[in-house]
Parts: C-alpha cells; structure tokens; sequence
C-alpha cells in the first residue's frame, strides 16, 4: 500500500508539473546580434534567425518572469540588416514565429542603440497589428525607436547604457505580464512606459481649480510638484546671419562623424560618447587612411577609413580656400561620435567648444554627420 500511495503522489506531482507547464504564458524575444554573443558591428549584416528557448538578456527576463511566462524562442537579427532590408525582414520574422502560438512578443531593451531602437518599435508594431498580439519593448526615451513608436508600442522606459540593465528588466517583465494577461495599464508614472499621448478621462476627488491653487501654492513656496498637463519643450534656434561674403570668411568643421588621428587619442567611445575631441589641421590638406578613421560604431567605418575627406572634407575646403572661395579653414575640427551620444551630452560639448570659436573669430561651421 505504501508503494502504491508513494506511486500516486509521484504520478500527481507530474501532472501538477506538466499542467503549470501549459498555464505558463508563451514569450516571444528579439535581440539584436550584439546581445546574442555573435558580435559588434562587423556582425550587423546577419540575417534572421530563431533559437529555441531563451538568449543572452533573455535570460534575466525569463528569471523574472517566475512561474508565470517564459520564452519560447528568441528571434535574432544583425541591426544593419533589419534597417536596409526592413519590409522583407518584418515579414520574414513574422512567418518564424506563427508556429509557437505565443501570448506576447517583447523586444530588447534597446537602451540608446538607435538602429537596435528602430528594429524593436518596428517589429513590435508589426506584431501588433499582422498577428494581433500584443507586443512590448524598452529603451531609452532619447533612442531614435522611442520617438518613431512610442505612440504605437508600449515602451519601457530604461537608462541610456546596458549598465542599467538590472532596472530595467523588473519594468519590463512587469509590463510584459500585464499585457499578456489583459490587465488593466496604468499611468507612464505607475507602469514605468514613456507616454504615448494618450489622454484619458479620470475622476479625481477634487476640482480642477482647487488643484491648480495647491499646485500654484507649491511653486511660489519653491515646494515640488507634478503638472498634470507637461508641456513639450523644443529648442529654439535663432538662425544666423547670412555671410555677406565668404571669401573673406573663417569656416570651422565639426563632426559628429567620429573623424579622429589614427589610434583615436583622446578615446572617444564609438558609442554613447562622453567627450569630444579637438584636433590641430592647420597643416593638413588630406585626411589620408595612414593618418585618420572613425571612431564610430554606428555606420560602416570601411569608407570613412579609407579616405574620411568623405566624413570631414578637409580637402575640397582646402581647394575652395586657395580658390579664394573661403578665406580660411579654421586650424582646429571637433569631433564626436553621434551614435546613442544624448542630447544632454551633446549640448554639452556644444557650448564648451562653442566659446572657442566665437573667440577665435569664426564666422560660419560647417557640420558633418555621417
């Protein structure tokens, strides 16, 4: 009897296992091939694929899901190859995971990757509206993806680096929950989204008047307070004077291209930059491969290496000074790389080397991307 009663026991847990088993909410996961271990840019090319199960940051997301979800497969894609092949790679990825029924796709995070960004929000959206599964994604909130689909896809709010990684998976597998199961989304304050425009009608206890005066109050008293209708802030740029005439002007270059000497001194990051660099032409009259590259991890440096007058055209404003086209290039180019750089950092740099250049009597820069 007792190795009977121990059989039905053993037979009960089973079953108790393979029915949390089927109870578990079926995840979808894309990264980018970074996240996947197959590598940096040089491996950006690479095609779609699925893997079963979770991968890499997939991980730390199927932990944080507890009993409740996991990951089935995880979809993987080189981030220049879903940027320059985006309709057919959208609907490649679809046709991947029609066969495992998921409940949700979720993508990233993303962090300030922006073309990773721009391949979550994308593919998110696709999800959504071909397969009528609710799908979500993180990033940072100044990641070019953010801005494109915020208002489309729900996105978790993250830092602007992987650092921040630990704080962002507990938000987004939260979210990920919710929507897999059909609950009810609260505010970008209480679930931890960027907002999305969306107003909706709620009941407060109070009147509108008497929460404007207590908010009115709590300003003049320099006390913190929440608005209850932020409002957008845009940068207002006073263009600048025509130059009357230019043979007499001094021209600056500025980069954000990641032009730097060769061995990149001043070690500017390719990503994510937190400093510029400021480099002596005074003497140059080609950026040649022996002596200059990028910096950049963004963009395929291989043409930029080879010659990066194409990145910064040191050479044809030399041509245009000895044609007394321009009066003269300025000594000195700054440089940076714009890839996942913030806007904070950006205007940083800006308004420091900016003094420099009023000072020195520049009349006009030219600025170069990539």
């Amino acid at each position: 009897m007792a190795t009977g009663n121990s059989e039905v026991v053993n037979n009960a847990k089973a079953l108790s296992i393979e029915v949390d088993k089927m109870s578990k909410l079926r995840v979808i996961h894309y990264i980018n091939q970074f996240y996947a271990g197959i590598g940096g840019e040089e491996k950006a090319d690479i095609k779609p694929e699925i893997r079963e199960g979770f991968v890499g940051p997939g991980m730390a997301l199927n932990t944080a899901f507890k009993d409740e979800a996991e990951i089935v497969a995880t979809v993987i894609c080189g981030d220049s190859y879903f940027n320059e092949n985006i309709d057919e790679v959208k609907a490649e990825i679809i046709e991947m995971i029609k066969p495992y029924n998921a409940d949700i796709f979720v993508a990233g995070p993303a962090f300030n990757a922006g073309r990773y960004g721009v391949a979550c929000g994308a593919m998110c959206k696709e999800v959504q509206e071909v397969l009528d599964m609710p799908a979500v994604t993180a990033m940072y909130e100044e990641n070019p993806g953010a801005d494109m689909y915020k208002k489309f896809v729900y996105t978790v709010a993250t830092g602007n680096s992987a650092a921040t990684m630990r704080k962002a998976v507990p938000a987004l597998s939260q979210l990920v929950l919710k929507l897999a199961k059909n609950e009810v989304i609260g505010t970008p304050e209480e679930d931890g989204y960027l907002a999305r425009g969306i107003r909706k009608n709620i009941f407060e206890e109070k009147i509108g008047a008497e929460r404007a005066v207590e908010m009115l109050v709590k300003k003049l008293k320099g006390e913190a307070f929440v608005t209850e209708y932020p409002m957008p802030a845009f940068d207002k740029v006073v263009p600048g004077k025509a130059i009357k005439d230019l043979s007499k002007a001094r021209i600056a270059l500025v980069t954000s291209g990641g032009v730097v000497p060769k061995g990149n001194p001043d070690r500017i990051a390719s990503s994510s930059a937190q400093n510029y660099g400021r480099y002596d032409i005074s003497t140059v009259h080609d950026l040649t491969s022996e002596t200059y590259e990028t910096a950049h991890g963004g963009y395929d440096p291989v043409y930029c290496n080879a010659d990066s007058d194409r990145v910064l055209p040191v050479d044809i404003l030399r041509e245009k000074e000895k044609a007394g086209e321009i009066g003269e290039l300025y000594k000195y180019f700054y440089t940076t790389t714009g890839n996942g750089t913030s806007v904070k950092n950006s205007l940083a740099f800006a308004r420091e080397f900016t003094k420099e250049l009023i000072a020195d009597g520049v009349d006009a820069v030219i600025l170069t991307s990539t």
